[in-house]
């Protein structure tokens, strides 16, 4: 055998062992990889049970199943972020709305998921409809709207969680009040362009009427009452200034914070599809000049209410009247809705000066004189809507 023929075959025996050696390792390398990723798979930290005591978790827009998971480990709640994963995807908590939930230390990523899956488990929030006011409001033959003052406190209550069906602790409504009534304005977050009108209101408990924007809103049940004043205040004033208040304010020869009035006037007075032309109802009233006389102004400051008023309701002089005193009343008289601002912003073209709703069916009816007026005024009581349940 030739020295050339030995050197190839030992060449290529070492090149057979080394590919087997790479192979090996390879191969045990693959296998133990295997082992570590499936072991991750499987056995994500997670704690065992219901859990105990209380905590709460705020979720904010956008956040991701990841990011709260991050949260429910920062607060003591879950033993990793992977195991609330795992638990939560393809579950309705997959789309958790922000606001703030109620859950335990401690609990396994199953229990989490069914705890937030429960409406009862959330806390702080808050549904204004368009036309809230801040006091309770009886309704004459009906029933109480909660106000404001009286949402705001109910969104504090928080469960004892280790006692069953023990009752929530919440914050009173009058503890809400005081707050609004001996803060400064400013530290409450009042805007600029009322700041001076909340400051000399004639009723103090009502003087931040209509600054608390309608809509769904997320307090922090574990704040101070002006702290959540604050936040509810500063969110309202932001959603108010980006429909243009201040810039249409000055276009059609009013103050930001007579808009936001006039447009409580829009939001009581009718529907929706009828709002610019209340607006110009109220431009072309104010040109005149000529009393507003709307009811849902004599309302505004009695005890019991209801769509018609009596002859000793408008005749009692009010800052809210707008049958007893001229312009436009002190402030608002509840929180417009986005609509009525912006139907205040921008009024329909006409020359009317009177409406009235006809139906039961809310049909309104607008007229440029009296005597037309009359007519619909007429029409209105023989449906009944003008008559008092006193």
């Amino acid at each position: 055998m030739s020295a050339a023929r030995g050197r190839s075959r030992t060449a290529g025996t070492a090149r057979l062992l080394l590919i087997g050696a790479v192979i090996g390792v390879v191969v045990a390398f693959g296998a133990m990889a295997y082992r570590y990723l499936n072991a991750e798979v499987t056995a994500a930290p997670d704690h065992e049970g219901e859990g105990t005591g209380s905590t709460l978790l705020h979720v904010q827009a956008g956040d991701t199943l990841g990011v709260v998971g991050d949260r429910l480990y920062e607060i003591g709640t879950v033993a990793s972020t992977r195991a609330f994963v795992g638990a939560a995807s393809g579950t309705s908590v997959e789309g958790i709305q922000p606001g703030y939930y109620q859950v335990r230390r401690e609990m396994s990523a199953d229990a989490v998921v069914e705890m937030l899956a429960d409406p009862e488990s959330r806390v702080g929030f808050i549904d204004i409809k368009p036309g809230g006011r801040l006091l309770d409001t009886d309704v004459v033959g009906g029933h109480t709207e909660k106000g404001i003052y009286t949402l705001i406190a109910d969104a504090t209550c928080m469960r004892d969680l280790d006692i069953p069906d023990a009752e929530p602790t919440c914050r009173h409504p009058q503890e809400i009040v005081d707050a609004a009534v001996h803060t400064d304005p400013l530290e409450l977050g009042v805007p600029d362009w009322a700041i001076n009108e909340v400051r000399t209101a004639p009723d103090p408990v009502r003087r931040l009427e209509g600054l608390v924007a309608p809509g769904v809103h997320n307090v922090d049940p574990t704040a101070e009452p002006v702290e959540m004043l604050r936040q509810l205040i500063d969110s309202s004033t932001a959603s108010y200034d980006e429909t243009g208040l201040v810039p249409s304010a000055e276009r059609i020869g009013l103050t930001p914070y007579q808009v936001v009035t006039a447009a409580s006037l829009v939001e009581k007075e009718g529907h929706t599809g009828d709002f610019d032309k209340i607006a110009r109802v109220i431009l072309n009233r104010l040109d005149e000049p000529m009393r507003l006389q709307f009811d849902s102004t004599v309302n505004y400051a009695l005890a019991d209410q209801e769509i018609a008023t009596t002859d000793a309701d408008r005749a009692a002089e009010t800052p809210w009247n707008t049958y007893a005193k001229d312009g436009l009343p002190y402030g608002p008289i509840g929180s417009p809705g986005l609509d009525a601002l912006r139907a205040m912003e921008n009024p329909a073209e006409g020359g009317w000066k009177y409406f009235v709703t006809v139906d039961m069916q809310g049909t309104t009816l607008f007229a440029d004189e009296y005597p037309e007026h009359e007519q619909n005024q007429s029409m209105a009581i023989q449906n009944g809507v003008l008559s008092s349940g006193r």
